[in-house]
């Protein structure tokens, strides 16, 4: 398909009248010229964006593979560029769920994604604030003394507790640290243009199932939580067109958006062949307990960072861990053990829960956060 040079409320009107009346035969190349209209200024209207997004949504397009993925590339193009230190060198690996499960469960991907870390894997991880939750991964890491500065660029704020935004030119790549945060809303400017109708629709729109797709990094390992089982090969399909080799799609049982702690997980693994598999994950495959889902809530940022430090700071962490919090370390190991396999550190589950355990108990978790930290404090004070 031709892209009109200049993308007018008069372009999209023949792309969205083809979704509402003939939508078997919406394209790949049909999703790619509706989202440059809606994400550039005057290409589209409130009311054409509303029909679209729902129109997609009552469909069922906004689940399908081949849609998801152009839509993914143009946020991509849309998106501020970033160059990352080492990303030849580094097998950079992301875990993320698309959220909506409605478990409202302790911060396992994040706090995970850090344990990880301290293992030896690269994790760029790409989040927001809450959505459906009390405390999303973004909330979190700032009730952590994080600031959630965009790395890749050097700032002079007025002040030391002033945070820039947005983002004024990217003059550095990304650190080599262990750990960083992307904050979706510095990357993505452009969604600005759709926030306003997505706020006003009643349900879920496809924008929360580009969220893990759109890492700005572009991470060449992932793993995405998803609610509903049948959207497994739908992730699994778009990680692979978009260019991820190794990669871990799961969806607990009670449909929950990370590997469950409370008996079996649906899991579909994108190997380096491009081949899918499906598996069923379970706690003892990592060797670990079972524990409900009730044993593992979790309460706002504050809450969440409390619970973090217990289980990972070494000055907090005492010689045995509380037996209330046992649960969510079991939670957080069986998450991260599985990142650890899908970065090639670990060479099975156990292993990989193995790693995590002694990421936190040698410190070195808590160690990449500090390092997180330290390399905000040096890019807000223009030190590389």
């Amino acid at each position: 398909m031709n892209r009109p040079r200049v993308l007018t409320p008069e372009t999209f009107a023949p792309v969205l009248k083809k979704l509402i009346f003939r939508p078997d035969t919406f394209s790949a190349e049909d999703s790619d010229l509706a989202f440059h209209h809606l994400l550039n200024p005057s290409s589209a209207t409130p009311e054409q964006i509303s029909s679209f997004l729902t129109a997609l949504h009552l469909t069922g397009l906004d689940k399908a593979p081949d849609v998801l993925s152009a839509a993914a590339e143009v946020l991509h193009e849309h998106a501020v560029r970033v160059t990352v230190e080492g990303a030849d060198e580094d097998f950079i690996v992301d875990i993320v769920g698309t959220g909506g499960d409605g478990w409202n469960t302790f911060n396992v991907s994040t706090t995970a994604a850090i344990v990880a870390a301290g293992a030896g894997a690269r994790l760029l991880k790409h989040g927001n604030k809450a959505s459906t939750s009390k405390s999303g991964s973004a909330d979190l890491l700032k009730a952590l003394g994080c600031r959630l500065i965009p790395l890749s660029s050097i700032h002079t704020p007025k002040s030391t507790q002033e945070t820039p935004r947005p983002i004024s030119s990217l003059t550095h790549p990304l650190p080599r640290v262990p750990f960083q945060f992307l904050l979706a809303t510095d990357y993505h400017p452009a969604l600005a243009l759709v926030g306003p109708t997505r706020r006003q629709l009643p349900f879920r729109t496809i924008f929360n199932m580009l969220g893990p797709l759109v890492n700005p990094s572009r991470p060449k390992g992932m793993i995405v939580g998803v609610a509903e089982p049948w959207l497994g090969p739908v992730f699994a399909s778009a990680l692979r067109s978009g260019g991820v080799k190794r990669g871990l799609v799961v969806c607990g049982k009670e449909h929950l958006d990370e590997l469950s702690c409370a008996g079996d997980s649906h899991a579909w693994q994108l190997h380096e062949s491009g081949e899918v598999t499906t598996l069923t994950l379970h706690p003892s495959m990592f060797g670990l307990s079972t524990h409900s889902l009730s044993e593992v809530s979790g309460g706002d940022a504050d809450e969440n960072a409390r619970i973090f430090e217990l289980l990972l700071n070494p000055v907090r962490m005492q010689q045995h861990v509380p037996a209330d919090l046992q649960p969510i370390l079991d939670f957080v190991l069986i998450n991260a053990g599985a990142m650890l396999v899908v970065s090639g550190i670990a060479k099975d589950w156990k292993e990989g829960a193995d790693l995590a355990r002694k990421s936190i108990k040698q410190g070195n978790a808590w160690d990449a956060l500090v390092q997180f930290r330290n390399a905000e404090e040096r890019a807000i004070v223009g030190v590389r």
